[in-house]
């Protein structure tokens, strides 16, 4: 693994402890604005980090509503890089509080470099309930 690699991986990583802890400063600090989501079809963009936390609040209250608990990384794998940019297939499972799996979904994730500051720049998911 390339030390930018390494760099996604471990920004992916971060991520999702973030999104765990629903705590949106994390989740701001490891993307890069404007970030781009393709899921369900659409293309939403999420401009800047103010807009990041909203999304974040709106989420919160949409993964407690289907029960969710946790998210687990199932398998993370680089599989295109170049300078300042790295393309990473993930495989997530959603998880209840108990640990059940009730809902597992792959990922395609763009990490980018911009002014020495390593973020996740695009997702295209195939999570269905997007």
């Amino acid at each position: 693994m390339t030390p930018d690699e390494a760099t996604a991986v471990a920004t992916i990583q971060r991520w999702l402890e973030g999104f765990n802890a629903r705590d949106a400063a994390v989740q701001v600090d490891t993307f890069n604005f404007p970030h781009v989501r393709l899921a369900g079809g659409k293309f939403r963009t999420i401009e800047d980090g103010d807009a990041m936390r909203t999304q974040n609040a709106t989420g919160t209250e949409r993964l407690r509503a289907e029960g969710w608990g946790y998210t687990t990384l199932e398998s993370i794998t680089p599989v295109q890089s170049g300078p300042g940019k790295v393309h990473v297939a993930v495989h997530y499972a959603r998880r209840r509080s108990d640990g059940t799996v009730y809902t597992e979904f792959d990922s395609l994730w763009i990490v980018t470099e911009q002014d020495g500051h390593w973020g996740v720049q695009f997702r295209s998911s195939y999570l269905e309930n997007q």
